[in-house]
């Protein structure tokens, strides 16, 4: 790791970590404290919607669009753009492209086009995951920031293998930022799963942990795929993604970085609480090697 014990990382000119955990247990909150406080705030999700996969949902936007005749017209003669409007609070365009499998009629996709979608997100999430260290130097040469988080996607542990030390997104990672996990109680687990069961959104999932999933429900509910209410098989699938997770985060922490409880980071205010923070997860780590 980039900083050895606390010393390491409260004398250091260059503080540089990478968030990663659940989305929902504060990576993008403290981020923003962090951007307020003086910090470059690098957001892989924003980055995959924009640079990596814009084209797709702006694409998708026009299908749509031409199906409507007067928006169709006005397209062909270049009389209207089409963009996505993606901010770091606000990824609904990529979360609209990515959707979710199952019955048309109900907004749902075919399996192949989702899976197909899917793969694009790895894709670009890896892509946008092995920018971050030019991201780093361009955020201090070009704009002065000594200090940079990575406000990382919550499907980062499914595109990476954590127990491998030569896997190369990690290792690129770990050559420039301290990797921190943000682990949630069952408190907050059950939380996250009552607030995804109220407004269920599209999620990115590791391709053999999907096709389980898929054949899975089909199995148990008897139905077509094409008459799956997409709803029920996100919300189905949701708590078994986290489940799924878990030890994935946790590989990661123990081997390439360091722990935080979720509540501690809910705390936090400022850098300068996030300072302590981090110091006291680095000395926990040492005195326990």
């Amino acid at each position: 790791m980039i900083y050895q014990n606390a010393r390491d990382w409260l004398e250091s000119p260059h503080k540089r970590v990478l968030l990663f955990g659940m989305s929902g247990l504060g990576k993008t909150r403290v981020s923003a404290l962090l951007r307020q406080g003086g910090w470059f705030h690098y957001s892989v999700d924003y980055r995959i919607g924009t640079r990596y996969m814009g084209e797709y949902i702006a694409d998708s936007f026009k299908r749509e669009a031409m199906k409507v005749p007067l928006l169709r017209e006005l397209l062909l003669s270049d009389s209207v753009r089409i963009r996505s409007n993606i901010t770091f609070e606000n990824l609904t365009p990529l979360s609209a492209y990515l959707g979710k499998p199952g019955d048309p009629a109900r907004g749902g996709l075919d399996f192949d086009e989702y899976r197909r979608r899917q793969n694009q997100h790895r894709e670009a999430e890896v892509a946008a995951l092995l920018d971050t260290g030019q991201f780093i130097d361009r955020a201090l040469d070009l704009y002065g920031y000594r200090h940079f988080v990575c406000d990382s996607s919550g499907s980062i542990c499914e595109v990476v293998q954590p127990d491998d030390a030569e896997d190369p997104v990690l290792q690129a990672l770990s050559r420039h930022l301290l990797l921190v996990w943000i682990e949630g109680s069952e408190a907050h687990t059950a939380e996250l799963v009552r607030r995804f069961d109220r407004a269920p959104k599209p999620m990115y999932y590791r391709a053999d942990f999907l096709l389980d999933a898929w054949q899975g429900y089909l199995r148990e509910t008897g139905l077509a795929p094409g008459a799956v209410d997409p709803d029920a098989f996100v919300r189905w699938t949701y708590a078994r993604a986290l489940a799924h997770r878990q030890p994935l985060y946790a590989a990661m922490a123990r081997r390439w970085g360091v722990t935080v409880a979720a509540d501690a980071v809910a705390a936090v205010q400022g850098p300068a609480d996030f300072d302590a923070l981090i110091a006291e997860a680095l000395a926990r780590r040492a005195a326990e090697a």
